[in-house]
């Protein structure tokens, strides 16, 4: 293949590894590509988190694998989605003091500000994954929907949204992907990651809950007025009714999985009287099970799951702020009823949330397949990485800037020059200002002090 910058994104999940490879669609901005991808059963992962680390190395060597031989290139570094129980959220407020005789708030500020999270007191065993800020203030007064960088004050603070991890789990999934042959670019919480691939900004200006319907955890991930104010994981998700159904039925896991699948609905009120037919254990008789009752079994832990997603949306007191309703993904979306049963259970609309808008194409397929739920996460790491590569980009050119890239020092230019202030204010005039702005509130998460 043509030498083109790719992303690889690597989702461990309970019941699957995926591992996606993506390039940037040149005929298409913003969309991408996913030029390769990578499935296989998950071995040694328990709930999200890493128990064997060799069988999960083994496990990711051949999704990778899978991955690389159908996108013809070879992958050395992956963007690793991190979920589990052992997931935690802290709410703190920062501030730092301006030095003496700055004009005005600088990057190096906000970055200064961010680094001080660093010394909040954790929990024994965790360390911090990411560092989010929601608002700042300047000299206490809140700055709403205004960038802190050209503020003129004494003391920036803000509001911050700490996202942590035990650092055991943390080590485990590192060793695992380092045993498989690759290194870890950067760890992404799985729910960051999979709003990135199903959101658009305007859900997430508008208010939007996130849930994550994996195979071994639900992950739920809060937004509003462009910043994220919540998330949180639940340690059950599609694997728990799967098992349940197991128990019920007195049958296989693959015969439970493929009934839940086939057949399965959350919501027995809505189905008929059929009968289903699946064959016995070992050359015995085959069973039968009516809809209704399978149903029946599937509704008690799905509704166990809403019941939980709810209970967090109704701790973080953002019921109120979701315009854009709760978005479901991951392959627990996909079961029957289950958008209709959200909405009845929690009082807020409900829809699906796919990736497919960020995908231009699969391979020679119109992103057929690969715009499914299942591979949210997958997706949202390939493109968290395209935005920090973007961010390391910025970061590596010249530091010089030009009188239309330094909104300060045009100010101070215009102050001087009676003619180019004309010509700054009509040119400035023509810009989206407010897209800008809302875009470097999202870049600003990107560049979190996610974990080295």
């Amino acid at each position: 293949m043509d030498k083109q910058q790719i992303v690889v994104g690597l989702d461990i999940g309970t019941t699957k590894i995926a591992c996606l490879i993506g390039v940037k669609d040149e005929n298409k901005p913003g969309k991408i590509k996913i030029i390769g991808h990578g499935k296989v059963a998950s071995v040694g992962v328990v709930h999200g988190v890493v128990k064997n680390i060799l069988q999960t190395a083994e496990t990711i060597k051949h999704a990778v694998t899978l991955a690389a031989e159908e996108a013809k290139c070879s992958v050395t570094e992956v963007y690793v989605g991190i979920a589990g129980q052992h997931i935690k959220n802290m709410k703190n407020r920062g501030m730092v003091g301006i030095p003496a005789g700055q004009e005005y708030i600088t990057e190096a500020d906000i970055k200064r500000l961010i680094e001080e999270q660093r010394n909040v007191l954790l929990d024994p065993g965790d360390e911090i994954i990411h560092i989010f800020p929601q608002t700042f203030l300047v000299d206490n007064d809140e700055l709403k929907n205004v960038d802190p960088i050209g503020v003129s004050g004494k003391q920036l603070a803000a509001d911050f949204h700490i996202v942590t991890g035990n650092q055991s789990n943390i080590k485990n999934i590192i060793q695992s992907v380092k045993l498989a042959g690759l290194a870890v670019k950067d760890i992404v919480l799985e729910p960051i990651a999979s709003s990135m691939a199903v959101l658009t900004h305007e859900d997430i200006e508008a208010g939007v809950a996130l849930v994550d319907i994996g195979g071994g955890t639900t992950d739920l991930a809060i937004f509003a007025n462009g910043v994220i104010c919540h998330t949180h994981v639940i340690p059950v998700a599609g694997q728990t009714i799967t098992d349940d159904i197991q128990k019920g039925c007195t049958v296989l896991r693959d015969t439970a999985e493929k009934l839940k699948v086939q057949f399965g609905s959350c919501m027995p009120e809505s189905l008929n009287n059929d009968v289903v037919s699946f064959p016995g254990y070992h050359g015995m008789p085959p069973r039968e099970i009516a809809v209704r009752t399978l149903a029946g079994i599937i509704k008690a832990r799905t509704e166990d799951i809403i019941d939980l997603v709810n209970y967090e949306i109704i701790q973080s007191r953002m019921e109120k702020q979701l315009v854009g309703g709760i978005v479901l993904t991951g392959g627990g979306s996909k079961l029957k009823d289950i958008v209709n049963y959200t909405s009845y259970k929690t009082g807020i609309n409900a829809r699906i949330g796919t990736p497919d808008e960020h995908l231009s194409s699969f391979g020679d397929k119109k992103g057929e397949g690969i715009s499914d739920p299942i591979y949210a996460t997958g997706i949202g790491l390939v493109l968290y990485g395209f935005e920090k590569l973007k961010e390391e980009e910025k970061k590596e050119q010249p530091t010089q800037k030009t009188k239309e890239e330094d909104p300060i020092e045009t100010i101070l230019d215009e102050e001087k020059d009676e003619e180019i202030k004309t010509k700054v204010e009509t040119k400035e005039n023509g810009n989206n200002g407010w897209l800008s702005s809302l875009r470097k509130k999202f870049d600003t998460w990107l560049t979190d002090e996610s974990i080295d």
